[in-house]
């Protein structure tokens, strides 16, 4: 009688699932290869998939290889920074604690993510660079526990997004001890975003006292009886 074969892990994924367990393979790769069909074919040859089945698992091609890893990357920061963790923290350092986090995701990658970045400043996938960008900086404010809905959650998240992509061009070519250089880059672009957010915060508690023309006008018409 003949031994029964165990089946691979993937073998009754959805195409959804094995989006998710390639996408790091095929990052591990694409420092080498490149964000194509090489990278995502040796993926799926390691992770015992289809190719054919792999390649429907990313339509867009090399953009939607370079999404999923994102994905990937948000998650394991996210695993790494438990709510509870960051309860303890003051702003400033959930932020630099989970932009940290991420890069140290990408760190054993950073010649994919070069790579990467180079791919989405083509013009034909800029707008979907910038999206990805801001999903990013979005991610993270949610995990530091930000719930504004007004305004404030999108200069939040466009201020974010700048400092993390700025922070990135500093960390892609840092080769000092532990990142050292990254570090300081990214504490001072955070001081930054603390000092406009306490002078926006007084800017707006002035113009909250001030008088409201509109209300004043409105009282000269109908005055109160």
């Amino acid at each position: 009688m003949t031994d029964s074969i165990a089946p691979t892990p993937l073998a009754d994924a959805t195409l959804d699932e094995i989006r998710a367990a390639l996408a790091p393979l095929i990052a591990a790769n694409a420092g080498f290869d490149g964000w194509g069909d090489d990278a995502r074919d040796l993926a799926a040859d390691s992770a015992e998939v289809d190719r054919d089945v792999a390649r429907l698992a990313f339509p867009g091609g090399a953009v939607d290889m370079v999404e999923a890893w994102f994905a990937h990357i948000d998650h394991a920061m996210v695993q790494s920074l438990p709510a509870e963790r960051l309860a303890t923290m003051k702003i400033r350092d959930k932020i630099t604690a989970l932009v940290e986090a991420r890069l140290a995701e990408t760190a054993p990658d950073r010649e994919a993510l070069r790579r990467a970045l180079a791919l989405l400043a083509l013009p034909q996938n800029a707008a979907r660079g910038v999206k990805l960008g801001w999903h990013a900086a979005d991610v993270m404010w949610r995990a530091a526990g930000d719930v504004a809905t007004d305004y404030n959650h999108y200069t939040k998240r466009a201020m974010l997004a700048a400092v993390y992509a700025a922070t990135v061009t500093v960390f892609l070519d840092d080769e000092s001890d532990g990142y050292a250089d990254t570090r300081a880059f990214l504490a001072r672009r955070i001081a930054g975003i603390m000092q406009f957010e306490k002078a926006k915060a007084k800017l707006l508690g002035r113009t909250e006292l001030r008088p409201s023309l509109s209300r004043f006008i409105g009282r000269l018409r109908y005055p109160a009886v």
